[in-house]
């Protein structure tokens, strides 16, 4: 066989790119270099650059092509569509050269003959010698044929594949990309199928693709065929999986979100280009289930570093596992090109909208912007030319040929798709804000409209009614002077951690627990205890949250688990201190099921919270739960950077019974390096400071409570006393001074975690002057006041 028109994929590396493009040249490299190292990637072959060089110079066909293209305006769409179609249809028409068509034959009986059947399935895939290099994406440019049996289809699949390199898009992305088309070859790999029609399959990738974090690997799964994942046709499970802690052996899932996962793209009997695949709907009950165990997570997790440290970069992966031999198999990898392009420690761009609006619809945040302008309704590609400059693209998912119209948008909306799909890889690439998998987004928007698009507050995005004001602030990171005491974070949202991990800082100072019970979980903790209990519509409400979780248990505590494993890993090995629930009764009676447990109080603020609510008979065992989740972080996972802190500690009695009920619960103090710290918010915590200090390892200081306890001002209420309301008045400084002095004096722990020092950069000098040694605020004043605190005592 000559070795110039097929290659088969062992016998490639990456040195073979030019040869056969990326796409084939990884799975030569992997399989030739990672497979004794436990990563399966199934066989093949290639056809090279050359032979598809000797293709179009059979016939005149490339004479003809160029023709064409050399009077060709990409701009304009119409023509584009005209020459495309003109050109593929000329591909598909000429046969392949004899000596090609031999050497394919004898590859194809080879194949056949090592598995010992002709009844084999394959993947015919696109490969560009251009596709793939690190600076830039041609994300599903080219053709993929899935499910293609017998000879005379596969070299069918194989014009197919040919022929895409001339796709609208593909011609206009070489134009915009300043790649010459003759510079641009084609290879068609030749793949065993993985059969995860019957199983799932997905993307992952080495890092957050929102916040560019590199300590996580994310990974994407739905059943079926990874092209619903790929293209955006469905919402798949999301999940998170920490590299320092897989690496350490221990179990290392951070986060799962479940998808819906409406469809699946399955094989037919019809194994021809075209005609090999479709799609069905998923059965309703395994919609509910996570489509990969725990288990498949850690494997893919594993191959994930493994293809990593190899490639010695951030890579994107595309997996399947196969629902016959039930295995997991690597079918592509590539270098990510978007977030590890992107220069660090330049300067940090925050988002900030200012005004609030009705949200119109939500979905997946993607690119962490904002963007504005006229909503237009494309419902497919041939209403392309309605989207105008600055206009926000609405559609139910796009594929590969809406890419010259995506450049236009300020914003892109979708129904389907989740954070590895067409429409967000591109739209990272671009620089443009998405929402997708809103599900009702054409449904619910007019065209027409003014919207604004937020993508920077977190997970979800929100589409907002109108044309909202926007800040936008330059953060810059390099040479940031020497903080005269150490910055931390005051941080609630796990969805935001990653992206606040770039800012510089000595960790988190205040992790809220009860931000993590509100949005994660939403119930009762009595509720889910005491599941047997309810009526039948709030068992069905609940079974309906905890999908896929092993009960309603085991849901509250793997939830809490999740959002403090996510904040601890965003800044390991720094310290975390999580504040245990600090939910007024109020509050606990606004989660489902609440009504049923909670007291009615007339002032919430001074009633059933803190460690009074931990250590009583009516929610001892809810704690037991939020201290389970802390022991399974610290103790298994080894996340042993998180700290416990008891907020709103009202007596000496109060202090010795909850750390002896943390003791009870496995929490103890010293245990594992385990240092508990006490919420200093009460002028008695002041006043009997050394006291309180027995039982604690230092306190952080609640500089809101401790205002509103010394002044007598409810700090909620406002109306004519809001005023008075102030962390500086002399009475309240009076009380910080002496909780710093007992701390400094014992050399106990020091610092503040309340708004004051956010708010008002003069009393964070103060706060230095006086001892402190943390300041933890809000994540947008850090760089502020790290500055204005630079500036000011440095100059001393």
């Amino acid at each position: 066989m000559n070795g110039k028109n097929v290659i088969w994929f062992e016998n490639l590396r990456m040195t073979d790119v030019e040869s056969v493009g990326g796409k084939n040249a990884s799975l030569g490299e992997m399989i030739s270099q990672l497979t004794e190292k436990g990563v399966r990637v199934p066989g093949g072959f290639a056809t090279t650059a050359e032979a598809y060089r000797k293709f179009l110079a059979y016939e005149g066909l490339s004479e003809r092509i160029n023709q064409e293209l050399n009077a060709l305006d990409v701009d304009n769409v119409a023509e584009l569509a005209r020459v495309g179609k003109q050109i593929r249809q000329w591909i598909m028409e000429t046969p392949f050269p004899p000596e090609l068509d031999a050497d394919i034959q004898t590859a194809w009986e080879k194949m056949v003959a090592d598995a010992g059947t002709d009844h084999i399935s394959v993947a015919v895939r696109s490969s560009a010698t251009a596709e793939d290099l690190p600076d830039a994406s041609f994300a599903g440019q080219q053709e993929t044929f899935l499910n293609i049996s017998g000879l005379e289809n596969v070299k069918e699949a194989m014009h197919h594949v040919f022929a895409s390199l001339y796709n609208d898009r593909a011609i206009s992305y070489r134009v915009h990309k300043n790649f010459a088309h003759e510079a641009v070859a084609l290879s068609a790999g030749v793949q065993r199928m993985v059969r995860s029609d019957e199983g799932a399959s997905g993307v992952m990738f080495t890092m957050d693709t929102e916040s560019g974090f590199d300590q996580v690997v994310f990974i994407t799964s739905s059943y079926g065929l990874g092209e619903t994942v790929v293209q955006g046709a469905v919402n798949p499970d999301e999940f998170y999986v920490h590299k320092p802690t897989l690496r350490a052996g221990r179990p290392a899932i951070l986060r799962k979100t479940m998808g819906s996962k409406l469809i699946k793209m399955v094989f037919t009997d019809a194994a021809q280009a075209g005609k090999s695949v479709q799609t069905v709907d998923v059965d309703v009950a395994d919609r509910k289930k996570f489509s990969i165990s725990e288990e498949e997570i850690t494997e893919l997790a594993k191959y994930a570093l493994t293809i990593e440290e190899h490639y010695g970069r951030a890579m994107d992966i595309e997996w399947g596992r196969d629902g016959q031999d039930g295995k997991l198999y690597i079918l592509q990898a590539r270098p990510e090109t978007v977030k590890s392009q992107e220069k660090s420690n330049r300067v940090l761009r925050r988002y900030q909208i200012n005004e609030k609006s009705a949200v119109l619809v939500e979905g997946r945040a993607i690119g962490q912007k904002v963007g504005q302008g006229k909503v237009r309704l494309v419902k497919n590609v041939d209403e392309m030319h309605k989207v105008l400059p600055g206009d926000v693209l609405v559609t139910d998912m796009t594929d590969p040929d809406w890419e010259p119209v995506m450049k236009r948008a300020s914003a892109i909306i979708t129904n389907r798709g989740g954070r590895t799909c067409h429409a967000a890889i591109i739209a990272r690439e671009l620089g443009i804000p998405a929402v997708v998998g809103t599900g009702n987004a054409t449904s619910s928007l007019q065209d027409g409209i003014d919207v604004t698009v937020s993508c920077a507050e977190g997970d979800t995005g929100y589409v907002y009614e109108g044309l909202l004001k926007v800040d936008i602030t330059d953060i810059p990171l390099d040479n940031m002077p020497e903080a005269p005491a150490k910055i931390m974070m005051n941080v609630g949202n796990p969805e935001l951690a990653f992206s606040f991990s770039n800012l510089p800082g000595y960790g988190i100072g205040l992790a809220r627990m009860e931000f993590i019970i509100n949005r994660q979980i939403g119930i009762h903790p009595r509720a889910l205890l005491e599941f047997d209990q309810q009526d039948d519509a709030m068992k069905a409400e609940i079974t309906d949250r905890i999908a896929g979780y092993q009960s309603p248990v085991s849901f509250y505590v793997d939830k809490i688990a999740e959002g403090v494993a996510t904040l601890a890993a965003s800044v390991y090995p720094k310290k975390v201190i999580v504040r245990m629930s600090d939910f007024k009764s109020n509050e606990y009676a606004n989660l489902l099921g609440g009504n049923k447990y909670e007291p009615h109080e007339e002032n919430p603020m001074l009633g059933f919270r803190g460690a009074a609510r931990y250590v009583s008979e009516e929610f001892k065992d809810c704690f037991a739960l939020e201290c389970q989740a802390l022991k399974y972080v610290r103790d298994e996972m080894g996340l042993t950077n998180v700290e416990i802190m008891i907020p709103f500690v009202r007596t000496l009695k109060e202090a010795e019974a909850v750390v002896r009920a943390l003791k009870d619960n496995g929490l103890e103090r010293g245990k594992n390096g385990l240092r508990l710290i006490m919420m200093c918010e009460l002028p008695t915590n002041a006043v009997l400071a050394e006291q309180f200090l027995k039982y604690f390892d230092g306190f952080s200081i609640g500089s809101n409570d401790m205002t509103q306890l010394t002044l007598g001002v409810d700090r909620d209420s406002g109306g004519p006393i809001a005023s008075t309301f102030d962390e500086r008045d002399p009475a309240v400084k009076v009380m910080f001074s002496l909780a710093i002095k007992a701390c400094r004096k014992l050399d106990k722990y020091i610092g503040i975690c309340g708004q004051g020092p956010s708010d008002h950069a003069d009393f964070a000098k103060w706060l230095i002057e006086e001892g402190i040694e943390t300041i933890s605020l809000n994540p947008d004043t850090v760089i502020e006041t790290w500055l204005y605190l630079a500036n000011e005592l440095n100059q001393q």
